[in-house]
């Protein structure tokens, strides 16, 4: 048995991040398809919606896909954490299952239909949802699950709608805007391009505030996270993400400003980049913050080596597909100008 105590901590580490990578890549990558479905509900004109909805139309289905792996790989890597977070976040889940769905149907019923009206509106109403669904879930990883000496949900129904938890799910819309916003900018020209340099500007700021309130609140109220924060090596580290994070935000404001059409996005990447590492120096190495950790909520050896070899198949093809995606489809979508 104490051959196997190294293993059994190496193979949840190795799956924390694993979770944490598929976690990244839905929300960099679903994330500006949120943020262009919620921007598609100020679109002045029929036409600029139009040219908003082709600049998804070939990739968003495959951005989901991480999702699904994520959702996939917690349940066979962390079964505990699996049954524990869904029951404590049963709410948030069904509002982002029911935004997905809005996305899904209005997106193709939105091509045949006479008067798209109503499927702009279910568009945009179910990409605001599936945000709104997802920053609440969010927030409960600053707040905390409540759960018995077995590791299961311990608390109500509504524990996970604070103050706080809108806060962060306010601040997770705006940083959706505004990489979304980055993506039209690549993506379009003329009065639709400048249109979008002005709303990433603006979720530039709201995002920065927002964030900038969950960094400050997060160790003042959460004793386990300024206990783990605030202790060397990982207060240089802690220290370091947001004076990085500031400096990366300035590099965004001057390439909007100076009108860049690729700097922007790069820009927007590297911050939520670094968001993604503080988050998970918050929470490493709970599983179910703040008090159930991966080697805990981890299944057993066999099984976590078993879905390795098969993941690490799978990641490439997925990543392969997703790149090969942008590169076909590259380039703008002509402007009504």
């Amino acid at each position: 048995m104490e051959s196997l105590e190294p293993l059994q901590r190496f193979l949840p580490q190795v799956w924390f991040f694993i979770l944490g990578l598929f976690l990244f890549l839905y929300v960099l990558l679903d994330g500006f398809d949120l943020g262009v479905g919620i921007l598609s509900l100020t679109a002045s004109s029929e036409e600029r919606r139009g040219i908003l909805m082709t600049s998804l139309g070939n990739v968003w289905d495959a951005n989901e896909t991480w999702l699904v792996l994520m959702g996939g790989s917690l349940f066979g890597a962390f079964p505990l954490a699996y049954a524990t977070i869904l029951n404590a976040l049963y709410l948030p889940a069904v509002i982002m299952v029911v935004g997905l769905i809005l996305r899904a149907v209005s997106f193709e019923f939105r091509e045949n239909a006479d008067n798209k009206l109503v499927w702009n509106i279910a568009f945009g109403a179910g990409s605001f949802l599936a945000a709104l669904g997802q920053g609440f879930a969010l927030g409960s990883v600053f707040e905390g699950i409540q759960v018995d000496s077995a590791g299961h949900f311990a608390g109500g129904i509504w524990d996970w709608l604070t103050w706080r938890s809108v806060i962060v799910a306010l601040t997770l819309i705006q940083a959706y805007v505004l990489v979304g916003s980055t993506y039209l900018i690549l993506k379009t020209t003329g009065e639709l391009q400048n249109t979008h340099y002005k709303t990433a500007t603006l979720a530039t700021w709201t995002t920065l505030a927002g964030a900038l309130f969950i960094t400050i609140s997060t160790p003042l109220i959460s004793t386990e996270a300024r206990s783990q924060l605030f202790t060397a090596p990982l207060i240089y580290i802690f220290g370091l993400i947001p004076v990085l994070g500031l400096v990366f935000v300035a590099l965004l404001l001057r390439s909007l400003r100076k009108r860049e059409e690729n700097a922007p996005l790069v820009y927007t990447f590297l911050i939520f980049s670094l968001s993604f590492i503080g988050l998970g120096f918050v929470i490493f190495p709970n599983i179910i913050p703040p008090s159930v950790t991966i080697y805990q909520a981890a299944a057993a050896p066999s099984s976590l080596v078993f879905m390795l070899t098969f993941i690490g198949f799978l990641i490439p093809v997925v990543l392969s597909y997703n790149i090969y995606n942008y590169i076909v489809f590259r380039g703008k979508i002509i402007d009504e100008v």
